[in-house]
């Protein structure tokens, strides 16, 4: 039997942009994607055996996740099966500690997927580079390739950090996949969920590109951090996908209202689709006084911080 654990970290949007709906009903986007500390444990075992075939057994610490073809890892160590897997023999025993909230915006559930590619690409010694997982994770969903660049440089173990494509931070581009690293964001951060899920494909599905007024410029948001002008960081901080579910969802439109009252000026934003609200902090201890207030409200609130 070999091991590999992989700190598996979830991301927000620093901003958020639908450019136009596509006719194969996927949307274009451009938005720029951070990786946070707050992050799941993923484990994966290879045990090698002689049944000539590749058996998956998943287990998590939440009993509501679905543990079959409905999981993201799962669906990971199907594909790396099919792609490598053919003259193998063994059982793919993945564990899952959960601590992102699930349906959150927060790609839990991608950067579990992006864990199980890693961990395999290592049992397997298939030597492939983060790009090649990339386009193998595309498969999977969007914010997939994401979860992997950013594991690459926060797992060095892992052996990819110095990968060109391994970063904590990028532009992506296209459907979300075409990925440009760059300089990310160092700041402590509040996250709070409203006990709800939202569904991503009803977000974009409502979403009417024609209302939308305010948007944000990428180019000044991608020059602006590598400035550390948090002036010009927060004003872009913008995501249109609030133009829908605030409206729809009014226990997102109130969690937001909440934490913008006590920011003041700091960013306040929507992550993904949501419904997850996050503050960007201007130190440590505005940081925990907030969760603590939050906390009380929202059971799903975390304090934490971007990678760096």
């Amino acid at each position: 039997m070999q091991r590999i654990q992989v700190k598996a970290c979830g991301k927000i949007n620093l901003s958020l942009d639908v450019k136009k709906r596509l006719e194969n009903g996927y949307h274009q986007v451009e938005m720029v994607m951070q990786q946070i500390l707050l992050h799941d444990d993923v484990a994966v075992r290879w045990f090698e055996n002689q049944n000539g075939r590749v058996e998956i057994e998943v287990s998590t610490n939440r009993p509501y996740l679905p543990r079959d073809s409905r999981n993201l890892a799962y669906k990971a160590a199907h594909l790396m099966i099919r792609q490598y897997g053919e003259a193998r023999s063994g059982k793919i025993r993945i564990d899952i500690k959960k601590r992102i909230p699930v349906a959150a915006g927060l790609a839990g559930g991608s950067s579990n997927g992006a864990a199980v590619l890693h961990a395999l690409n290592q049992l397997w010694s298939l030597g492939l580079t983060v790009k090649d997982m990339c386009e193998m994770g595309s498969e999977l969903g969007s914010d997939v390739p994401f979860s992997i660049m950013g594991q690459a440089k926060e797992n060095p173990d892992l052996g990819l950090a110095n990968d060109p494509l391994a970063a904590h931070c990028a532009v992506a581009r296209g459907t979300g996949t075409d990925l440009e690293p760059i300089i990310g964001l160092k700041s402590h951060l509040v996250l709070t969920k409203p006990s709800i899920g939202v569904s991503t494909a009803e977000v974009y599905q409502g979403l009417a590109l024609d209302k939308i007024e305010e948007r944000p410029n990428t180019a000044e948001l991608v020059a602006a951090l590598a400035e550390k002008n948090y002036k010009i960081i927060q004003k872009n901080m913008i995501n249109v996908l609030e133009n829908f579910t605030l409206t729809r969802y009014p226990n997102v439109m109130y969690t937001k209202n909440k934490v913008e009252r006590l920011f003041n000026e700091e960013a306040v934003l929507m992550s993904g689709s949501g419904p997850t609200i996050f503050a960007l902090c201007r130190n440590r201890g505005e940081a925990q006084r907030a969760y603590e207030e939050l906390k009380a409200y929202n059971k799903e609130t975390f304090w934490t911080r971007t990678t760096y």
